[in-house]
């Protein structure tokens, strides 16, 4: 079965995207512009990624709108990027989106790539979340389509450790945008503390085609 990555420049989900390279599953990835600040900035990362990686050219669907309208300290520059960085239905709109596309190009699911659940800062980073989505999507779409989280088995230690054995360098997930990594927000702050205890704390996760074929 084929599906469509939801791809960002990112560590975990370049990660996704390889291990479905290495288990042969036929792959659409697709980055979402929802209005991040960080948007050209890991759209520069994840183009460089998947070239280099031999991975399929990602498409980008523009729905910057979405976070011109709803406030986050994701997308809006003078909030706090910490503080304020839940944007309601941000995974939800991610998914839609990836099912929408699955959908155009005959995929049979969407990966989203989530760690272990009990490292979640939001409530739609959990099991739950994505069964119902799942059930939400079928729904919508009136056709079967399969939401999957290769990586939810995973803390972010063992994301990072599998990164290094993959040769990934150049990943970007800083949500201030910056050239620099901030360092003070939460995707700074989780990539820092897990290279600070290094190790892993997750469990061993299963491998995409376990889950899309």
């Amino acid at each position: 079965m084929s599906l469509v990555t939801l791809v960002s420049g990112g560590i975990d989900s370049t990660v996704m995207a390889l291990l479905a390279k290495e288990e042969g599953v036929e792959q659409y990835p697709l980055f979402i512009d929802y209005g991040q600040l960080s948007r050209r900035r890991e759209w520069e990362a994840c183009r460089r990624l998947h070239a280099r990686h031999g991975l399929p050219r990602p498409k980008r669907m523009a729905l910057a709108g979405f976070g011109g309208l709803i406030s986050s300290g994701l997308t809006r520059p003078h909030a706090r990027v910490n503080e304020d960085a839940f944007l309601p239905g941000r995974n939800l709109l991610f998914l839609l989106a990836g099912a929408a596309y699955a959908r155009e190009v005959g995929a049979g699911a969407v990966a989203i790539g989530l760690l272990d659940e009990r490292y979640r800062v939001f409530p739609d980073q959990t099991t739950s979340f994505l069964a119902a989505a799942e059930q939400a999507l079928v729904a919508a779409l009136g056709d079967r389509v399969r939401v999957i989280a290769p990586l939810m088995g995973f803390s972010k230690s063992d994301t990072i450790r599998l990164a290094r054995a993959m040769g990934v360098e150049g990943t970007y997930s800083c949500h201030a945008g910056q050239s620099d990594p901030c360092g003070t927000c939460i995707s700074c702050r989780e990539t820092a503390g897990a290279l600070r205890k290094g190790g892993s704390h997750g469990r061993r996760g299963r491998k995409p085609d376990a889950e899309a074929r």
